[in-house]
């Protein structure tokens, strides 16, 4: 059925229920599973008149973000590995974080996305906008989408 399958976290409580779901899937299509977590790739600052970070102050912040999502990661091989499902771990680093996923998808040949919604709508969407939308929207793959 499935031979690669990417999986998006974020760390969340929903989008570890997507982790769930896929390392399943993953273990009864006998496929390999890709996680992956993005990261930014830079602070921004949206004040006028805040103070400018140097470049080692924006490596620091970055390794902690690294970190922080390898971590994260580290959590999905083990879980998968106890159900003896082959993972890869990868840290991307983006600011658009449907891009990047579909981007990862691409680069790592899954032929299915998993990821999860918080099914937003109204203001909140249009104010958050909606990273699971605009994977669906955009993929050449098909999305299982989990809420």
């Amino acid at each position: 059925m499935y031979k690669r399958i990417l999986v998006a976290t974020d760390g969340s409580t929903l989008s570890k229920k997507a982790i769930a779901s896929a390392i399943e899937l993953a273990a009864l299509s006998g496929a390999e599973l890709v996680a992956v977590k993005v990261t930014p790739r830079y602070p921004q600052s949206y004040f006028e008149g805040s103070l400018p970070l140097t470049a080692t102050e924006v490596a620091k912040i970055e390794k902690g973000w690294t970190d922080s999502a390898q971590k994260v990661l580290d959590a999905v091989v083990k879980a998968a590995k106890a159900k003896g499902v082959n993972t890869k771990a990868v840290v991307v680093k983006s600011d658009i974080v449907s891009d990047a996923l579909i981007a990862a998808a691409k680069k790592h040949k899954a032929d299915l996305i998993v990821m999860a919604s918080h099914g937003r709508r109204g203001i909140k969407r249009l104010l958050l906008g909606s990273e699971t939308q605009q994977v669906l929207t955009h993929a050449t793959v098909p999305v299982l989408v989990l809420r």
